[in-house]
């Protein structure tokens, strides 16, 4: 889908639909979106760098995780500067715990192109976002809107629930092609922090009464389990590391490897697979491999 879809457009002929109004659908969004407000850490935060931290984090997340993690990191990495200058095993043992440490990488990864391309100052255009490593258009959208406060086309799971449930509620497989109209349609507001908010928390309300109107949508997929899988091993084994700031030897961690397997009540892993588990992490960024000892990339 190309860059033009998450322009800020109005389109008159787009209302009403199925007979509800522009009018009407804004005005339910704003109800529905303050009474199911949440007093989030990370809200009403005029700092870009932190803005793209949350919603990085926020990522195949839960925001009740997120919570205990946004503030603990700024803690440590107060600015883009301060993640560009931190080693990659610092960034990675305060990621622990939230899942998806390719996510840790990339932020860091984009911090040091903000540092040695913009001053150390994230970009304030979607297309400059969007260049850096790990931003998609969902993230810089959300870094214009909740830190720059400027109309964005701001696509994440809960924004399509809302969007969903009022205006294709008897549909099935609603592909995002569907929806960015009427997101760049009323994404121009005098206030889009507030107006995301709003789509956001009841986007969120709906889920939790039981209604998910996102398995409506094309994007939907059941996230496979997590223990027993490829990405858990993997994981484990970035810890095992951490965990071993001076290396530790290739069959040291698998043996530690088998043991945490064992222990979860699996069987070991096999060798091609941890082998390919040690190619793998080393050819993204996270571990090096020298003369058979495995130490996190600095």
């Amino acid at each position: 889908m190309g860059k033009d879809a998450y322009q800020v457009k109005r389109n008159e002929d787009l209302w009403p639909h199925d007979a509800l109004t522009r009018e009407e659908f804004v005005t339910r969004v704003w109800e529905e979106g303050g009474v199911a407000y949440r007093d989030l850490p990370w809200r009403n935060v005029s700092d870009p760098y932190a803005v793209l931290v949350s919603e990085v984090m926020l990522q195949q997340t839960q925001v009740s995780r997120v919570e205990s993690y946004w503030k603990r990191f700024l803690d440590a990495f107060p600015t883009i500067q301060a993640l560009t200058e931190a080693d990659t095993a610092q960034v990675l043992a305060l990621w622990q715990g939230l899942g998806y440490n390719r996510r840790a990488l990339a932020l860091k990864r984009a911090a040091e192109q903000a540092v040695t391309e913009h001053g150390g100052a994230l970009p304030e255009t979607f297309e400059g976002l969007t260049a850096l490593p790990g931003i998609g258009p969902a993230t810089a959208a959300g870094i214009l809107a909740f830190a720059h406060e400027k109309p964005a086309v701001y696509v994440e799971t809960n924004v399509r629930a809302v969007f969903i449930h009022e205006l294709f509620p008897d549909e099935d497989r609603v592909p995002d092609a569907d929806l960015l109209p009427y997101v760049a349609d009323t994404a121009d507001t005098p206030d889009p922090r507030g107006w995301y908010y709003a789509l956001l928390d009841w986007g969120a309300a709906l889920k939790r009464s039981g209604v998910n109107p996102t398995r409506a949508s094309t994007s939907y997929a059941r996230q496979s389990p997590f223990e027993g899988s490829r990405r858990q091993k993997r994981a484990e084994l970035v810890r095992i590391v951490l965990a071993a700031p001076d290396g530790i030897a290739h069959a040291e961690a698998k043996r530690q490897l088998d043991e945490a397997e064992r222990a979860a009540g699996r069987d070991a892993v096999p060798k091609e697979l941890f082998t390919s588990l040690v190619d793998d992490l080393s050819r993204e960024g996270f571990l090096v491999v020298d003369e058979g000892v495995l130490t996190m990339h600095p």
